[in-house]
């Protein structure tokens, strides 16, 4: 039986057990935050476990440059910014779905966390990124950080490099949710293309992720409605969903992602005054399993 790694973003005490904050709960010190099917970033355990795995040094907003969300006309100027992964949500994600020194697999790298986070935890992670920047940073980062066990940061159109990505105990990913965050002007870019572009592209993507994933494992992509030219919601979270099934990962866990309110607080007046519109504040994390949840289970141990 693999036991799992002892690192802690607090480091570890003198017998080599790793440190938690000292409010966490029976519950959180087993499973490290309480797996139900609200998770709460805004929490104080959550944000303490943040500013530790910020402080290793990781930068996740490194080589993505800056003002990348477009939001609606009523945003005031200074709020825009890049959004960052969660390294908490990651380590928990692999904590709980992939086994120690298994494989990631990860379409959507984007920026250095889910990578990092991966090694730190003593798993083998490959990610495809389209652009260039973002891997050299990706990389620099990885030299740093994790030299022993780096994250495989692939450049490339993950419509292809998939073809050649490893086995997969774990496929994770956050896509880009449509044209909200647009990163390149390469036309192979999903965040630069028409929405029904963009949804073909991306369950091909999802199909062909699912197809490195091996039988009787879990599968992992955060993502969050987003509105159309018009106002109206997209339905994302269903389009991922209908992806996974149409590649036959059937859903299994379904949570919702409590976020910090951040610059929502100063959006959320004029939005709601001007349209009506709720200033979102969470993310859905989709869990799914190709196969038997059982088996998927027991390669955990």
């Amino acid at each position: 039986m693999t036991t799992a790694p002892t690192f802690s973003p607090f480091g570890n005490d003198l017998f080599g057990e790793p440190i938690h904050a000292q409010t966490a709960s029976p519950v959180a010190r087993k499973f490290l935050v309480p797996p139900f099917s609200v998770l709460s970033a805004r929490d104080g355990d959550w944000q303490e476990r943040k500013r530790a795995w910020a402080a290793l040094g990781i930068r996740g907003e490194v080589g993505r440059g800056v003002n990348l969300i477009r939001y609606s006309d009523t945003t005031s100027l200074g709020e825009k910014d890049t959004s960052i992964f969660d390294p908490v949500l990651c380590e928990c994600i692999y904590r709980w779905f992939s086994p120690v020194g298994g494989q990631v697999v990860d379409p959507f790298a984007g920026g250095s966390v889910r990578g990092v986070v991966a090694a730190c935890l003593g798993r083998k992670y490959w990610g495809s990124e389209l652009r260039a920047e973002q891997v050299a940073a990706n990389r620099e980062q990885a030299a740093q950080l994790c030299p022993e066990l780096p994250p495989q940061y692939v450049l490339g159109d993950s419509m292809e490099t998939l073809a050649t990505a490893p086995d997969a105990d774990l496929v994770f990913s956050c896509p880009p949710y449509g044209d909200l965050e647009t990163y390149s002007d390469d036309p192979r870019d999903l965040s630069g293309m028409e929405w029904h572009t963009f949804a073909a592209a991306y369950k091909t993507i999802i199909h062909r992720a699912c197809k490195r994933l091996k039988n009787d494992r879990f599968a992992c992509f955060v993502v969050g409605d987003f509105r159309d030219p018009r106002g109206f919601y997209r339905d994302f979270v269903s389009e991922t969903i209908r992806g996974f099934r149409e590649s036959g990962c059937e859903l299994y866990n379904d949570a919702v992602l409590v976020t910090a309110v951040g610059s929502a607080s100063m959006r959320v007046t004029k939005q709601f005054e001007a349209g009506r519109k709720f200033c979102k504040t969470h993310q859905n994390v989709l869990v799914f399993c190709k196969g038997d949840w059982r088996r998927a289970t027991e390669a955990l141990a």
